[in-house]
């Protein structure tokens, strides 16, 4: 007759017992850890930044992000998009339902003292289902909505909306024919990092603009162990004068860093044409582009707004 092993059945009590910090030991966010993360995020049933590489590690120190993955899901933990004092989650992307993600973070931040449990930078996909959950409180971040573009729009400049963007780019062309558009590689990043700390590092302060410069000198220090494509947009006469790097997640491509020479008549919109045409080329499913947000800064907004976005992705702050 069989008799079952008490150790086995102490083995199952225990971990049916452990605590929901046992279950949740979250660690820092680092470069180091994107092949953990990288296969959950494709998992988001959205198109938001705040599930990219990019959008997690390049502000991982910011937003203080740790991780853990627990029973083949991802979870983000960090402080609100809005306020860095309050700590809050991103939404669980994996196999857990979201019912029992959110069921765990509730019993975790009742173990932890964190409480109320918050989650921030919501896609507004996960709104109604979290009303569904018990969710007490819904606060739009409109400073933090991302800018969505049509990726044939912004490849081609076609159509009267866009004129005045396709005149910069022939201005940009008739001034400087000798222009190169070159991938960017391990040889050319010395210039680029040399470009970016000697001219962009001198423009204006846009919000979070000391954070983000420091970001944009790690993501080029190790930019190899990203999944991320650039592109570096060069003049006979100037130099480098342009260069942004994406990364392409579904049909998405999410443009992370775009930095010109505001001092070169059409630079950035060429920069960003001839990106999209190339990332369009090279991945025939793209159907939009992410510009990511513009944290409430006045000259990002009417930048932004200015290559007509076919959407902005909405974001939340949502207490449970």
């Amino acid at each position: 007759m069989f008799q079952p092993d008490p150790r086995s059945r102490y083995t199952v009590l225990t971990a049916l017992r452990r605590r929901p910090q046992d279950k949740l030991p979250f660690r820092p966010l680092r470069v180091e850890d994107i092949p953990a993360i990288a296969p959950y995020l494709s998992q988001a049933q959205t198109r938001t930044c705040d599930f990219t590489i990019g959008g997690l590690l390049m502000w991982a120190d910011y937003f203080s992000y740790s991780y853990a993955i627990y029973r083949d899901t991802l979870f983000i933990k960090g402080v609100a998009e809005d306020d860095v004092t309050r700590t809050a989650f991103s939404i669980p992307v994996g196999k857990m339902p979201l019912q029992d993600s959110v069921a765990l973070l509730r019993e975790y931040c009742e173990a932890t003292g964190c409480l109320p449990l918050e989650f921030s930078a919501v896609p507004e996909v996960y709104v109604d289902p979290l009303r569904l959950l018990g969710a007490r409180r819904v606060d739009p971040l409109d400073d933090w909505s991302d800018y969505l573009y049509e990726a044939p729009a912004l490849a081609s400049l076609t159509g009267k909306k866009l004129s005045k963007k396709r005149n910069h780019v022939n201005r940009f062309a008739s001034d400087n024919p000798d222009y190169r558009f070159e991938p960017l590689t391990p040889a050319i990043l010395p210039a680029v990092r040399e470009f970016y700390h000697n001219s962009v590092m001198a423009d204006g302060k846009p919000a979070l603009a000391e954070i983000e410069r420091v970001q944009v000198m790690n993501v080029l220090d190790r930019y190899s162990e990203y999944p991320f494509t650039g592109a570096v947009l060069s003049t006979g006469a100037n130099g480098i004068v342009a260069f942004t790097i994406g990364e392409v997640i579904g049909d998405t491509l999410y443009v992370h860093i775009e930095k010109m020479n505001h001092g070169i008549a059409g630079a950035g919109e060429t920069v960003n044409k001839l990106f999209a045409a190339r990332m369009l080329e090279e991945n025939p499913t793209l159907r939009y582009i992410n510009r990511e947000e513009a944290v409430g800064d006045p000259g990002l907004i009417h930048a932004k707004e200015s290559y007509h976005p076919v959407m902005l992705l909405k974001k939340y702050n949502v207490i449970m």
